[in-house]
């Protein structure tokens, strides 16, 4: 996936309101940027570091410009905006990186789905097997030199799981996968000491039969690309 407008360098002086952040730069001085993340972003988003934006030529935006990606004090890129995950996971699919996938031809995005009014990330077809349905999320908490997913609690994730669950019971293929957007992330678990119950329903979506996969993107200011499976602990 490359950015659809060169990134430019500033540095981050705070977030707030879930959606702005405060940057820095010597082009524009102190300026705000829309950041479209919804979670905490545990260190991701200290005061001081990198910060790499975007600039839309929309002029009825409010906030031109938007928070790609930061760089941490250890030099390590970090994805924050969580709707690039969907797009990489698509490429890596179409691409034949994500192996397990590379069986499907047909993709489609944001399919309504489930018992719960919910809409799938990606829905892939092939004449001759399973629909396939696969929700991704976007893994950016590091902990102790572990990657951990969600990093809030979830009630969304947590509906996510069940109707996987629930898809898998009904004869389709199910597939949960997360896409490491951190470069410091080299294996994921679920945050059990955030959402406890989201740990608790990832271990039933796995012995259901849901899949459980994990993927390292590759980041640089031009474009972000899917790299190589990494471990899941889920127990």
């Amino acid at each position: 996936m490359k950015f659809a407008s060169q990134l430019n360098k500033a540095t981050l002086i705070k977030r707030y309101k879930r959606f702005l952040v405060d940057l820095h730069c010597q082009q524009h001085g102190e300026f705000t940027a829309h950041c479209a993340n919804t979670g905490k972003m545990t260190g991701c988003a200290d005061a001081g570091f990198g910060a790499f934006y975007s600039t839309s030529d929309n002029k009825k935006r409010k906030y031109p410009h938007s928070l790609e990606l930061t760089q941490n004090t250890q030099g390590e890129l970090i994805c924050v905006n969580t709707n690039h995950a969907n797009t990489v996971a698509c490429e890596g699919i179409e691409q034949g990186i994500i192996s397990q996938l590379s069986d499907y031809h047909h993709c489609q995005r944001e399919v309504k789905y489930g018992e719960e009014n919910s809409r799938v990330d990606i829905l892939l077809e092939q004449n001759g097997l399973p629909p396939c349905y696969v929700e991704v999320k976007s893994v950016t908490l590091l902990s102790q030199n572990h990657g951990y997913f969600p990093d809030a609690q979830t009630l969304r994730g947590q509906k996510h799981l069940r109707e996987l669950m629930s898809l898998k019971q009904q004869g389709a293929r199910a597939v949960l996968l997360f896409i490491v957007m951190h470069e410091g992330i080299n294996d994921v678990a679920p945050a059990k000491h955030i959402d406890e119950h989201y740990a608790t329903l990832l271990k039933q979506a796995h012995e259901a039969g849901v899949e459980i996969l994990a993927y390292k993107a590759k980041l640089c200011e031009h474009e972000i690309t899917l790299s190589h499976q990494v471990p899941v602990k889920i127990s």
